[in-house]
């Protein structure tokens, strides 16, 4: 099963001269899902690692049920005020502007091996900004697993450079 053709391509959105990727697509096929949780499990092998954290929303879809096969806790990296508790918070640039970030300070402790996982890399922001909340909570990065990487948009490599390992599964050029 080739996943690439699970993915549906939608030109010009959210603005002219973007492809968007959609993973609904992907997520609603039940064996292409299974695959790409399999696939993000097996890839998972690599990392020494305590705890599963992933970045809102899609990266929650693939997380969680990577957490609940693994048996290891999930924490959530949310838009600015989605979480009730204490937090941590890091402002990072997108692609089509800037946001913030932000995990509760209960989530990490101290020397926790945190996986990263997503649904998808472009030029990185995101990524980068989830990293430095793991450290902010005095945490290590074990490394980040994509389903996508838009390959010519430099975010992964951009990743490996500062020490970071990086695994995906899907690549597509970017838009």
């Amino acid at each position: 099963m080739n996943l690439k053709d699970y993915i549906r391509s939608i030109p010009d959105y959210p603005k002219k001269g973007i492809l968007f990727r959609d993973i609904t697509t992907l997520i609603k096929n039940e064996d292409a899902f299974t695959k790409s949780i399999d696939e993000i499990v097996e890839r998972s092998k690599i990392f020494k690692f305590d705890k599963i954290a992933a970045i809102e929303s899609r990266g929650f879809v693939f997380a969680s049920a990577v957490s609940y096969i693994l048996k290891k806790p999930f924490i959530l990296f949310r838009k600015k005020n989605k979480l009730p508790a204490e937090t941590h918070s890091v402002d990072f640039q997108l692609e089509y502007g800037t946001a913030t970030m932000q995990v509760h300070k209960d989530s990490i402790e101290k020397n926790d091996s945190v996986l990263l996982i997503d649904d998808l890399i472009a030029t990185g922001g995101t990524a980068d900004a989830a990293a430095k909340l793991v450290k902010i909570s005095k945490g290590n990065v074990a490394g980040f697993i994509f389903v996508i990487n838009l390959f010519d948009l430099g975010g992964s490599d951009n990743l490996t450079k500062q020490g970071y390992k990086v695994e995906n599964i899907i690549e597509f050029p970017g838009h």
